[in-house]
């Protein structure tokens, strides 16, 4: 019988590294937000720039029709039957392929299949990152990371991507890999380019040049550096080989340089929810490849055990159809130029009015500073304009919004910028 007085205690039964866990989504809350607004005001009124899903311009979620058709073209049995662990021996070759198309470097390579983007990235940071150690991405990041991190024992830190000219800040990643390095014997550092989620920032040739040469001056000290390149948006940052050739810089690295790539059949295909990805490896190293193969293997086995086998062969099916795959493309082209048209009304209207916007490049996603995030979004409510309200800033979602609703944003975020601060 509790005593009159006490503090009646909270019963947990999970266990101690997992019971203070509590998932805050701001993505899917603001979209929450937005649809109970589009219930009362109706959705014409409403301007969505919560979620990270290609809309067409009436409001209707969007797929690539040569998409649909093939993957409607499959057999029962290519929906239902288990799939290897490590994924489709057609799909794993194929994910090099689509990841590098012109620009494979030299190398010994390997890929595993994981459910998405975010599975590709549980992988890198779970066998490639040591369990108490930091990851290093940078201060503008999909929330995403950390929660990986997290799960994993693992505390996710930042460098600042910009510098004071918006240009990539090589000098703070550069500091904080030698910070990070001075105690720790091996580094994964995380970089989502091109396209990033959420700035659309790319890194350039000359931005990965730096990178890789700060990579190279820890390898040459003994220290493991693995670089995880997150491409969930590379379809939409413009021709797919001029996109790619930063990759052809990974030929012949230092063994103890590892480089990840995270693929992603979620925006590129528009099968966000068929949850099928990839973790690409290349290595100077046929030792270090055959252990990735190994440790993904086992971690996939402890995880998922073997992902969608219906999106691995609609990949591979489309891939082995030329004509299927040049109609692809070029729906996949024409949805880029769509959201490529709406973010340049944002960003004309952004310059126009001094709304400051960060440098976009490409991808899903336009973002602006602010200092209270959530006070702005919540501003922007008032004329029904719901966006993603993130640490460093607001995040829009150009692939979400119709290109007659663009018009008025950038100054309706400067309005609620000067009102909240």
């Amino acid at each position: 019988m509790k005593e009159r007085g006490t503090k009646a205690m909270t019963m947990r039964m999970a266990a101690t590294h997992a019971a203070d866990k509590e998932l805050h989504d701001a993505i899917f809350g603001a979209s929450e937000a937005c649809r109970l607004a589009a219930q009362k005001y109706g959705a014409y009124k409403v301007t969505n720039a919560t979620i990270g899903t290609m809309m067409d311009d009436e409001g209707k979620f969007a797929t690539l029709p040569t998409v649909e058709r093939i993957y409607r073209e499959l057999s029962i049995g290519d929906y239902m039957r288990y799939a290897p662990i490590a994924g489709l021996p057609e799909y794993l070759e194929a994910v090099i392929d689509l990841t590098f198309a012109d620009q494979r470097p030299e190398g010994y390579f390997a890929s595993v299949a994981t459910p998405g983007g975010t599975g590709a990235i549980r992988h890198a940071v779970a066998n490639y990152a040591e369990r108490g150690d930091f990851v290093l991405t940078s201060d503008w990041f999909w929330g995403t990371y950390n929660v990986i991190c997290n799960e994993y024992g693992t505390k996710l830190t930042n460098f600042k991507l910009f510098d004071d000219k918006l240009n990539f800040n090589l000098a703070d990643f550069t500091q904080k890999v030698e910070e990070l390095l001075a105690h720790q014997d091996s580094l994964l550092a995380i970089l989502n380019t091109p396209a990033q989620n959420p700035t659309g920032f790319s890194l350039t040739e000359d931005d990965w040049d730096g990178v890789l040469a700060v990579a190279k001056a820890q390898a040459a000290k003994g220290k493991k550096v693995i670089l995880l390149v997150d491409i969930a948006y590379i379809d939409f940052a413009g021709e797919k080989n001029e996109t790619r050739a930063f990759m052809k810089k990974f030929s012949n690295l230092p063994e103890n340089i590892l480089v990840l790539t995270a693929f992603s059949m979620s925006k590129g295909y528009t099968a966000y929810g068929q949850r099928t990805g990839a973790l690409v490896a290349v290595s100077s190293s046929k030792e270090v490849i055959e252990e990735f193969k190994n440790v993904t293997k086992y971690s996939g086995r402890a995880t998922w055990s073997n992902i969608n086998r219906g999106a691995m062969t609609l990949l591979v099916r489309l891939q082995q159809d030329k004509a299927a795959y040049a109609q692809f493309e070029k729906e996949r082209d024409d949805f880029y130029e769509l959201i490529k048209g709406r973010a340049a009304i944002f960003t004309k209207e952004a310059e126009a009015c001094g709304l400051p916007a960060l440098p976009y490049k490409g991808g899903f996603f336009l973002a602006v500073p602010a200092a209270d995030p959530k006070a702005v979004c919540e501003k922007l409510h008032e004329d029904l304009v719901f966006a993603v309200p993130l640490k460093l800033g607001v995040r829009i979602a150009a692939c979400s919004v119709a290109t007659e609703k663009m018009p008025g944003i950038a100054e309706k975020v400067l309005k609620a910028l000067k009102a909240v601060e």
